[in-house]
């Protein structure tokens, strides 16, 4: 073993240097940093040098530059070249181990078949062994091998850390909508490698397993390994370093190749309605655009939303959370201002996206790089035209930046506040005022020769509130701001001391204010009360929002004498000062996974940690019924009639409700722990629930849903319950759990099935398992096992959808059983994309985000 890694490693070697002789490129040329080594003055290996013996100070820095530049591109290819050494020697020590294994290997310990602990360098994962030999002063003692000395020899005169450079498919950006199945680049295939040398030590099947293993291809590429099985017709896959076996028909086994590749579906997805709005922790995010459309934000979309028209249009944009959003004079011109995120290839800045509402074209983006964390206030001058955006960010100094947006340059900034800032506005007659307000703060800021000047708001005889929430301007010029005391105070153009103070506006915090096209003044608060104030400050008119909407977070003028108001409950509601309020838009309030939809009708159902249970028409995308229940709801499942629905919540407890009537039908309960998966057979007989106490217990059904006797409980798991399966006559069950089984039953007697002769020709009646034979090939690259959380075939068994923690829904062909398959990619959630499922007639998806509280609705074209 040891002659065929050094021999692999000169090799190599040599064929390098074979290459870059053919090229015919002077050594010195090519590697700059090599004769530099060889010359101690470093400077007569060039001879370019000589001739710049008359240059000026400024040139020779330049040439020194252009020369650094020069030596740190030579190493990053020196240490490219050497970490694929490293990687060939792993995998040729890896494969003479395989080759030099015959007969039945002796059982070994369990602790033998566990992954062994990496050595961690410079943030790449090293087995032990290559770790020790890569040390240039390892404790090991050295053997003095050829494949030892060739390593030695290569890193000794550069003290640069070594690491090996695992191959990947590089997968496309998230602005890209088709690319492989590939994550994170990296190491993490050492870990598999040695996960996959005990496994196969473990095997029963002896010596006919290893010969077998001779003739397996294999790919691998990040912390995932596929190997496939030929003789016994069968896939395996790491992840986590932890085999996961996947047998596949019959039919397939003399066939099947892994290496074939597969195409991305004829089918694409397009956005076609979002549900939900983020009214929970924003402010002064609604507005209405002269098109008649309503604008507003949730997740990492904007919305432009027609109410009259029923039409929704929608800016992508943005690649996380948008946090606040700005209307330009012109009424065309949009900003909107994300969160710091994480894609694939790192770190996503917080940056400001200027964009055309007609076309959905960015026009500019600003700021990437310079905020940090979030953007929390936006806004646009006035006086001037428009020119200039005041951007404050969410750093621990809440940076106050003005722009000139057209540009994309920085006029001024200055550090805004140590506490949180919410509102930040320019003066409607002077572009040079800026006024920004928060927790214990009211601040007026001049734009001064590049620089702001602050005036802190003075409040006097006036106690000062401990936070100061919304900020407007009178047709005068006066400034007016709403505060957690219920005030509204009136601050004098021009002036930092209050003129007017409206004492006890509001029982509690007055959340927002807006001025009318006659100059009413309307506030709203905690309270949910609406009230208009006359021009003197007189109250004119006050009307209370009903509980169920939540307190007023945000208030908008909208067409002729209607008011757009956004609550904290996420509900954007439509009504006048009168008090006639309808909801134009809903959604969740809290951590979103529950999705079901309807077997013969174009309906499905949502549940969240929020404790709602909606049932929404896909159609008119209005709700039919909202429903509150006792406990957090994790998990839905439709019965097969359509009839009922069951719900499991996170303590155990599940209900079933009829989907007419929102009426209760039975409660149960089975255990202490969250309910992650409700399934009813194909045939209505029964039902499955996956529970995270590691069982999965079976319930007989009767009366169309409407009778529950317990059969059993399924044991056999290590870990929770994840996925479930019926299959297609509703006599087994398959299920995934969280340490990556695969596990076959017969419900009906809650029995485990062994035999793989029995289980790998059994047709299932829907792909919601995230591990299996037919759906594989959706695994990325690096991925750790837990990155997919969701995972749907059409009912037609053509397409196959995947939610991943990345924000991002996947469509692949199915059956998705090829390594590396392509796929196309969509974003448009910000959190994990925690459930996906087709509409019964496949003419949809439903998607549901996490944290981010959106359904996502997409068409499929």
């Amino acid at each position: 073993m040891v002659s065929t890694v050094s021999v692999l490693s000169v090799c190599f070697a040599a064929g390098i240097l074979h290459r870059r002789l053919a090229n015919k490129q002077p050594a010195c040329e090519k590697f700059p940093l090599l004769c530099m080594m060889s010359d101690p003055e470093g400077l007569a290996v060039d001879d370019s040098a000589s001739a710049t013996s008359s240059m000026e100070v400024s040139d020779r820095l330049a040439s020194l530059e252009q020369r650094v530049q020069m030596q740190e591109d030579e190493i990053q290819l020196l240490k490219s070249a050497l970490a694929d050494v490293v990687r060939r020697l792993n995998i040729s020590e890896e494969q003479q181990a395989f080759l030099s294994r015959k007969g039945p290997t002796k059982a070994r310990p369990m602790i033998a078949t566990l992954p062994l602990k990496p050595t961690v360098h410079n943030g790449n994962v090293l087995p032990k062994k290559i770790a020790t030999l890569l040390s240039p002063s390892g404790s090991k003692k050295d053997n003095n091998t050829p494949a030892t000395k060739s390593v030695s020899s290569l890193s000794s005169p550069f003290k640069f850390p070594l690491r090996p450079s695992y191959s990947t498919v590089k997968r496309t950006s998230s602005s890209e909508h088709v690319g492989p199945s590939s994550r994170k680049e990296g190491g993490g295939d050492a870990k598999s490698n040695r996960n996959r040398t005990a496994s196969i030590g473990n095997n029963s099947s002896g010596k006919k397993a290893s010969e077998s293993k001779q003739r397996e291809p294999v790919f691998s590429a990040g912390m995932r390994r596929v190997t496939h099985c030929k003789d016994e017709g069968y896939v395996k896959m790491y992840l986590k370093g932890r085999p996961i076996t996947m047998y596949m028909p019959k039919e397939l086994v003399d066939t099947y190749c892994l290496e074939a590749k597969s195409d991305v579906p004829p089918k694409k997805l397009k956005l076609d309605w979002v549900y939900g709005y983020r009214g929970r922790d924003c402010r002064s995010n609604l507005y209405l655009l002269p098109t008649g459309e309503t604008v507003y934000f949730i997740a990492s979309v904007v919305v432009l939303y027609n109410v009259d028209e029923q039409l929704q249009r929608h800016y992508t944009g943005h690649t996380d959370d948008i946090k606040c959003l700005a209307v330009h004079p012109d009424k065309i011109t949009i900003a909107t201002g994300q969160v710091a995120g994480t894609s694939l290839d790192g770190k996503l800045a917080p940056h400001v996206r200027v964009w055309d509402s007609v076309s959905l074209n960015t026009l500019h983006v600003i700021g990437t790089g310079f905020f940090d964390r979030a953007l929390v206030c936006l806004s646009f001058s006035k006086s001037n035209g428009g020119s200039w955006l005041c951007v404050v960010d969410d750093s621990n100094d809440h940076v106050l930046s003005v722009w000139d947006w057209q540009r994309e340059e920085r006029l001024a900034e200055v550090k805004c506040s140590n506490e949180s800032v919410f509102a930040a506005d320019f003066h409607p007659t002077d572009a040079n005022i800026i006024l920004t307000c928060g927790k214990s703060h009211l601040c007026f800021w001049s734009l001064e020769k590049g620089s702001l000047l602050k005036k802190q708001g003075l409040f006097e005889k006036q106690e000062k509130p401990k936070f100061v929430l919304c900020v407007t301007f009178s047709e005068n010029g006066d400034a007016i701001t709403g505060d957690s005391s219920g005030n509204i105070l009136v601050w004098g153009k021009g002036s930092n001391r209050i003129s007017l103070a409206i004492q006890g506006a509001h029982e509690s915090s007055v959340f927002a204010l807006c001025i009318l096209r006659d100059g009413t003044l309307v506030s709203g608060g905690k309270d949910r009360k609406l009230t208009s104030w006359d021009g003197n400050y007189q109250k004119i008119n006050m009307v209370e929002v009903p509980e169920m909407y939540g307190p007023i977070r945000t208030v908008a003028e909208g067409k002729g004498e209607t008011i757009l108001i956004g609550t904290t409950k996420n509900y954007i509601l439509m009504g006048n000062l009168n008090g006639e309020f309808t909801p134009i838009t809903q959604g969740h309030t809290d951590e979103l996974w529950g999705l079901a939809v309807h077997p013969l009708k174009l309906q499905f159902l949502t549940c969240g940690h929020d404790k709602l249970v909606s049932l929404w028409d896909s159609e008119s995308h209005q709700p039919l019924w909202t429903k509150t229940l006792e406990d957090a709801a994790q998990s839905a499942g439709f019965h097969p009639s359509g009839a009922i629905v069951a719900i499991g919540t996170q303590t155990g407890r599940w209900l079933v409700l009829d989907t007419e009537t929102k009426d209760l039908v039975t409660v149960h309960t089975d255990g202490n722990e969250q309910l992650s998966v409700m399934r009813f057979a194909p045939d209505g007989n029964f039902l499955a629930i996956g529970s995270h106490d590691n069982y999965i217990y079976i319930y007989a059904v009767a009366e169309n849903g409407k009778k529950y006797s317990r059969v059993g409980k399924c044991s056999g798991h290590s870990s929770f319950i994840t996925h479930l399966d019926w299959s297609v006559d509703s006599q087994y069950l398959v299920s995934n759990s969280g340490d990556y089984e695969i596990l076959y039953w017969i419900p009906s007697v809650c029995k485990q099935v062994v035999s793989v002769e029995t289980t790998r020709d059994i047709p299932w009646a829907t792909f919601t398992c995230t591990l299996g034979f037919h759906v594989f090939g959706l695994w990325p690259d690096g991925s750790d096992g837990t990155d997919i959380n969701a995972v749907c075939s059409s009912n037609e068994k053509r397409l196959l959808a995947t939610g991943d923690d990345f924000g991002k829904v996947h469509l692949f062909s199915f059956p998705c059983s090829q390594s590396r398959t392509p796929s196309h990619v969509y974003g448009g959630h910000s959190s994990h994309v925690t459930n996906v499922n087709f509409l019964f007639d496949d003419s949809h998806l439903m998607s549901t985000g996490g944290k981010d509280m959106s359904v996502m609705q997409w068409r499929v074209i």
